[in-house]
């Protein structure tokens, strides 16, 4: 498969991307888990198909020490006994952030206030911003049809 645009030959996407490159660097910095953090951007490019940003997730959380079992559950987590409760807020967070669409009221408030029993207040700030983050590389990428399985851990931050 042939990406329709290369990013990295496109003087346009070179001046824009980097900055969406640093942002991604920065979320390492964030107040919330590596493991949630990886967790939702994984879920979030589940959601919307976006095959690079899985391959990467699945990848980085796999070699900052993710079990397998984990990374193969994320897209069934409701069913799933190996998440804690925490991360199985974030996730319904990130779920019912990228799916606004088709949830008329967006994030429902039981969403958040579960969210919230979690996390404090920089730490949703944080989670907000990633599934946003998230939601628009994936779109970049799914637009593109850029292809996935040539990620190396790292590769990017």
């Amino acid at each position: 498969m042939d990406a329709r645009l290369n990013y990295r030959t496109s003087p346009i996407a070179g001046k824009v991307l980097k900055h969406f490159m640093a942002m991604g660097k920065a979320f390492k910095e964030l107040p919330v888990p590596a493991s949630t953090r990886e967790l939702v951007a994984l879920r979030v490019s589940q959601i919307n198909g976006c095959a690079v940003c899985v391959d990467m997730h699945v990848k980085d959380a796999a070699a900052a020490g993710e079990t397998a079992p984990r990374l193969n559950l994320v897209a069934v987590w409701r069913e799933a006994t190996v998440f804690t409760e925490a991360e199985r807020a974030a996730l319904a967070l990130a779920e019912q952030g990228t799916r606004v669409a088709d949830a008329a009221g967006g994030v429902s408030d039981e969403v958040w206030a579960n969210a919230a029993r979690h996390y404090d207040e920089e730490q949703l700030t944080a989670l907000v911003i990633m599934v946003s983050f998230m939601n628009s590389v994936n779109r970049l990428n799914v637009i593109t049809r850029q292809p996935a399985g040539d990620y190396v851990p790292g590769q990017f931050h």
